[in-house]
């Protein structure tokens, strides 16, 4: 399937992925300020969705901040959560800061005041004059924000999981905010080794998403957030001469150079760079920041340039914030299903159309139903072939939700003539070979003729 692939790749990197950004650079060009209203900015993310909503209320709440969770991985993820029983979830976008890059988001979604670059080479943001490079520091900076009296605690996903039931829930019952770090899809990525695994960590991703929030409930949490540092371009073929900026960044000072932006001071302006300053950013202090317009990367040796982030493509600056709660009661249900009945009740041929009308589209929380159908005597014995229906259908228009089966009578018929006989829709009991009656219509059999349908 090499030439397929190749297709669609050059499809979605030239057809979709470069237009849409090429476009999206026109509005970023034109930005007076670094915003998307009415959506929240990722440095708003502490207040808007955890203190306000929980904190205040005296309402504990756990965050789970996944490395590069873009926004599509999200709304996959929405759908996965609300397949377990009892989930609900809801998700709106958020727009991330700038540079879109690991340190700068993972510092934004901490509780501060002010956010600055470090003027140096690490790239590293501080919070509130703090460093918040690397979890001993992200729970210092939670210890040490004034959150009226609030108590918070911060550790890795890995972590979190091998913790036992008991201990999991001493940590939700001895908190009000749990900060847990997962890195699997940054992790891959990152490396020029082993970006081409993007697609599979995302998957992976999925499911320990998944894992953890089962967790996290399973020891008394009942209000999670989900979200993201930043997102990520990601293209699975080797990158062209002309996806490179012909533009090289300089200035009076070079703090720091990646694929897709530069820090420093007095950068010089570049055609095929775009500079923004820190108070344009909503950041403290004075450096400056360069990014690649559109899809474009800056030369690096010694990186990958497959997986990139860092610059303001709409993959890399809008991530989910999913909102999951679980339900005391099921809220998973089958799709129901009904007989139509016809102008009359009696069967006077060898066979008999009957429609069936399924009630409700399948969705995330209401699930395909498998029945059996056929026509029996009042003794349960079957008198016409016999069909197995699947009642699947997505669309919301109700005309496509309608089935026709055509049923034939056997010989047996014959012998129940003049009596009355069961259509009947059937359902497996779970587990079982054993059926159960789901629906059933009555008819009267009574035919003057042996069919040329009868088997």
């Amino acid at each position: 399937m090499k030439d397929l692939a190749e297709q669609i790749d050059n499809f979605y990197s030239n057809g979709y992925l470069l237009k849409l950004n090429d476009q999206w650079q026109v509005h970023v060009d034109a930005a007076s300020q670094w915003e998307a209203r009415p959506y929240f900015r990722q440095d708003e993310f502490f207040r808007r969705f955890l203190e306000v909503p929980f904190l205040e209320k005296d309402l504990k709440v756990c965050v789970i901040i996944s490395d590069a969770l873009r926004y599509e991985i999200g709304e996959e993820l929405l759908s996965l959560i609300r397949q377990q029983d009892r989930y609900e979830a809801e998700l709106e976008p958020m727009l991330t800061m700038l540079p879109s890059y690991t340190q700068m988001g993972m510092a934004a979604l901490l509780p501060h005041r002010k956010l600055a670059l470090a003027e140096n080479e690490t790239s590293a943001v501080l919070v509130d004059g703090q460093s918040s490079v690397g979890l001993v520091n992200r729970t210092k900076i939670l210890h040490l924000a004034k959150m009226g009296g609030k108590r918070a605690a911060a550790l890795k996903a890995d972590e979190f999981m091998a913790m036992k039931g008991d201990d999991c829930r001493i940590l939700i019952r001895e908190n009000d905010v749990v900060y847990v770090y997962h890195n699997r899809i940054d992790a891959a990525g990152d490396k020029r080794e082993s970006e081409d695994q993007v697609f599979e960590a995302v998957e992976k991703t999925l499911e320990d998403m998944i894992r953890l929030i089962k967790k996290m409930t399973g020891a008394n949490a009942s209000n999670l957030i989900i979200t993201a540092d930043h997102g990520f371009i990601y293209q699975d073929r080797p990158i062209e001469e002309s996806d490179f900026s012909g533009s090289a960044a300089c200035g009076d000072e070079i703090f720091f150079r990646d694929r897709r932006f530069v820090l420093g001071k007095g950068l010089k302006d570049a055609p095929g760079l775009h500079k923004f300053t820190s108070s344009l950013l909503k950041l403290d202090g004075d450096v400056e920041i360069q990014i690649p317009r559109s899809i474009n990367r800056l030369r690096l040796r010694g990186s990958g340039s497959r997986f990139v982030h860092g610059g303001a493509a709409l993959q890399e600056v809008v991530v989910p914030v999913l909102k999951v709660n679980k339900k005391r009661k099921s809220n998973i249900s089958a799709v129901s299903v009904n007989i139509l009945a016809g102008a009359g009740n009696i069967i006077t041929s060898g066979q008999l159309a009957v429609g069936f009308y399924q009630e409700n589209p399948v969705s995330d929380k209401v699930r395909p139903r498998n029945l059996r159908a056929g026509i029996y005597t009042l003794e349960c014995e079957l008198i016409s072939d016999s069909h197995d229906l699947s009642f699947d259908i997505v669309s919301d228009n109700p005309r496509d939700r309608e089935l026709k089966v055509r049923f034939l009578l056997t010989s047996k018929a014959d012998q129940f003539n003049n009596q009355e006989v069961i259509l009947k829709l059937l359902e497996k009991v779970s587990g079982t070979s054993h059926y159960k009656d789901y629906k059933s219509l009555r008819y009267i059999l009574r035919r003057s003729f042996t069919s040329d349908f009868d088997f």
